[in-house]
């Protein structure tokens, strides 16, 4: 396996762009090519979904892409597979995002091991509250696997708090609510930001709902990063195994949105 870059190094020059993709959407060999053509289009990181059945945090899209995943036959031990495969074309840092129940059922020692073996560098577990997740943070580090934090605009009072402890890049979640395409973004993200940058110099990613170039250039004069996921997924829906050209368009027109902020 190739040496992966880090996750710092996706932060390295300048605003970076991080997409989302849900593995095994249509199938794993799809998922990988399209891992790659995002790369080629300036994607920093890449975020793999892991399906599940129920994805508490994610709109209609990315529910509907974790059915499709699941029905092709996608499971985790596959999944790690498809990257260990991956690794050898590209270095580019990868974190995984998923529910903690596979995560746990999988057994923290056996899937914190897997991903430094395949070189996952974060994971991201939207329903693992702040406070518990030493529950698992413990055995990730100890395979140099970062938990990054999730910071939702109903976080005030505990922003300092959890960016002060952040590892890899915070997730900031820019509206209430589930994943999912939106026209406007009301959040006063600015305050957010402001507060993350008096506890620690750790990356703030801005995600939720960003699915324009110019939404993407308003983010990234905030944040350090601009997070996509379901306008991503939507491109796979609408043009499935073929969607590749599609994807790596959509790619490029959101990195250089964000470069130019």
């Amino acid at each position: 396996m190739k040496k992966v870059r880090t996750i710092r190094d996706a932060f390295d020059h300048g605003k970076a762009f991080i997409p989302f993709i849900t593995a095994g959407d249509p199938d794993l060999e799809s998922t990988r090519r399209f891992i790659l053509a995002m790369e080629e289009a300036g994607a920093d990181l890449i975020e793999i979904g892991i399906p599940f059945s129920d994805p508490i945090a994610e709109g209609i899209v990315i529910q509907e892409a974790d059915i499709r995943a699941l029905a092709s036959g996608t499971t985790t031990d596959r999944i790690f597979d498809m990257v260990a495969d991956l690794r050898r074309d590209t270095d580019m840092p990868l974190v995984f995002m998923g529910y903690l129940n596979p995560v746990f059922y999988y057994g923290y020692e056996r899937f914190f091991t897997r991903c430094e073996e395949v070189g996952i560098s974060g994971v991201i577990i939207p329903d693992l509250p702040f406070e518990e997740k030493g529950e698992c943070a413990e055995t990730a580090a100890a395979h140099g696997v970062d938990v990054i934090s999730m910071i939702a605009p109903t976080s005030e009072d505990r922003i300092r708090m959890i960016a002060g402890e952040a590892k890899g890049f915070l997730y900031v979640v820019s509206s209430m609510g589930v994943t999912g395409v939106r026209s406007e973004i009301r959040t006063d993200l600015a305050s957010i930001i402001a507060a993350i940058r008096q506890a620690t110099e750790v990356p703030a990613g801005i995600g939720f709902g960003i699915n324009t170039p110019q939404q993407a250039a308003e983010m990234a004069q905030l944040a350090d990063a601009v997070i996509v996921g379901s306008a991503i997924v939507r491109l796979i829906a609408e043009h499935g195994r073929e969607a590749e050209p599609f994807i790596r368009d959509y790619v490029q027109s959101m990195k250089k949105a964000v470069s130019r902020r």
